[in-house]
């Protein structure tokens, strides 16, 4: 007999959709076992997933109260499907009722995490920066591209303001070509490369990555370093919800198990 939960067959697709996202974890988690004990493991942990994920599933969709489709309008913009969407808030709704009102946390409550957690809380190596980028596309050869950033490197060292001509050249311009705040890995590497090599106030040459070429502007550069409580507590206060909220999906899920009739091949 399939595994079921309350006469729903749960796929196999389920589990192993679950499984390929607590794999590498595992496998970290369990260094040094044998590679049968991990698969045991994954096997079991991902089958209880998919039963708690099929449980949130059957609850949200048996209340009647309806989403409204304005909600599910803003929640767009993804690759999601509006039936997901729509899932996906039933189920968030769900749980705000077992987790009843989740306000800011306490300000005592975030200085004791912050003061357990220092260690841990990094700014990590950073750079202000911004860039030229003109893209290979099929509209657009390699050639294309090379000589149209070319020519911008030109104007810039002819004088031009960096953020003018990113505004009038780059295929991704507005605010100067301005990318905020970037960290190792956010951008491919060849791009970690450049902007992490650029003293502050300087402008690269012209180089390659999988986008296309770019031209970067360093404004500041900063190395990694502990977080103070102020650049911390927003994240914390985060934290602490996604906290309480967890404990509240385990409660739900609770619930829902000591009413639901699971069949186990």
């Amino acid at each position: 007999m399939p595994l079921t939960v309350n006469g729903t067959p749960v796929p196999e697709s389920l589990i192993e959709e679950e499984a390929s996202r607590m794999r590498d974890h595992l496998y970290r988690a369990m260094k040094g076992e044998p590679q049968a004990a991990i698969e045991k493991r994954l096997h079991e942990w991902s089958t209880e997933n998919a039963i708690e994920k099929t449980l949130l599933r059957q609850a949200a969709l048996a209340d009647p109260e309806p989403i409204p489709s304005a909600l599910v309008e803003q929640a767009g913009g993804t690759d999601e499907s509006r039936h997901d969407i729509e899932l996906r808030l039933r189920i968030e709704r769900l749980i705000d009722r077992y987790a009843g009102r989740i306000g800011t946390p306490k300000l005592k409550e975030v200085n004791e995490y912050y003061r357990k957690h220092r260690a841990q809380l990094i700014i990590p190596e950073r750079v202000h920066a911004a860039h030229i980028l003109k893209r290979v596309t099929d509209g657009a050869t390699e050639a294309d591209a090379l000589a149209a950033i070319k020519a911008a490197e030109a104007e810039i060292s002819q004088g031009a303001a960096f953020e003018e001509v990113a505004d009038r050249v780059s295929d991704d311009g507005g605010s100067g070509g301005n990318l905020g705040w970037v960290s190792p890995g956010q951008l491919p590497p060849e791009f970690d490369t450049v902007a992490f090599s650029l003293a502050p106030d300087s402008v690269s040459r012209v180089f390659r990555t999988v986008h296309g070429f770019h031209i970067v502007k360093v404004y500041q550069h900063q190395t990694e370093r502990p977080s103070s409580f102020d650049e911390a507590r927003a994240t914390i206060e985060n934290t602490l919800i996604d906290q309480k909220r967890q404990k509240a999906l385990e409660r739900v899920v609770d619930f829902l198990r000591t009413r639901a009739i699971i069949t186990r091949e």
